[in-house]
């Protein structure tokens, strides 16, 4: 049974109208400290993109079993390429956040409820402000059981109309991922008063709280 509140989709949509992820901003050049993992611990990734990755990155790091989460670009033909680059909206890549967990404690069905809470996935190339191919809601899977579920995750929420409108979240195969700048990563921790923070981040991330109290890192 899909739990998905369409109440909580609207009000993060007015939110995210006040400003855009795109906006010039300070480049943080300190490194958040990386999560260490056990060599020997089985882990896994998932690709997403829900719009600016500031956000969902933001999002994703609040999951128990989620061990690491970083900012990145997918979906494009150029190797490495610059924000400056994916910013134009020509070079294919998406804004996306580069999973890793722990299958132990979150499935990747929680995952994906995750992703379809975090933004909505009607709007075509758009979240809010955040407008072009690179904001676009995408999953790019690394297997055929990530696309297996996908796939029959996104039916149910159309044949049950959780949305007004039809989903247009594109599942595509996994090829690469680009680690983006390092002012990019963990940036809502680093940059809380930076106004896309405040008033974009910072309620989307307590609303998401909400709805995953109980899936949320003690």
């Amino acid at each position: 049974m899909i739990h998905l509140k369409k109440h909580l989709l609207s009000a993060c949509l007015l939110v995210t109208s006040l400003a855009s992820c795109a906006q010039p901003s300070k480049k943080t050049e300190k490194v958040p400290e990386d999560m260490t993992i056990d060599k020997d611990m089985t882990t896994a990734v998932a690709t997403f993109g829900t719009g600016c990755f500031w956000c969902t990155e933001a999002q994703f790091q609040q999951l128990e079993g989620v061990l690491r989460v970083e900012s990145g670009y997918s979906g494009g033909s150029k190797p490495n390429p610059t924000y400056e680059e994916v910013s134009t909206g020509l070079s294919g890549h998406a804004e996306v956040v580069q999973i890793t967990y722990d299958p132990a404690k979150i499935s990747f069905e929680t995952l994906l409820e995750a992703f379809w809470q975090a933004h909505d996935p009607t709007t075509l190339n758009r979240q809010g402000n955040d407008v072009g191919p690179q904001y676009r809601s995408v999953i790019f899977y690394h297997d055929e059981e990530q696309q297996r579920l996908a796939e029959l995750y996104k039916k149910k929420l159309n044949e049950e109309k959780v949305y007004d409108d039809p989903i247009v979240t594109e599942i595509s195969p996994y090829k690469a991922f680009y680690v983006a700048e390092n002012y990019h990563q963990d940036y809502y921790n680093l940059n809380g008063s930076q106004p896309y923070c405040t008033y974009v981040i910072k309620p989307k991330l307590e609303k998401f709280k909400k709805v995953f109290k109980d899936k949320l890192k003690k």
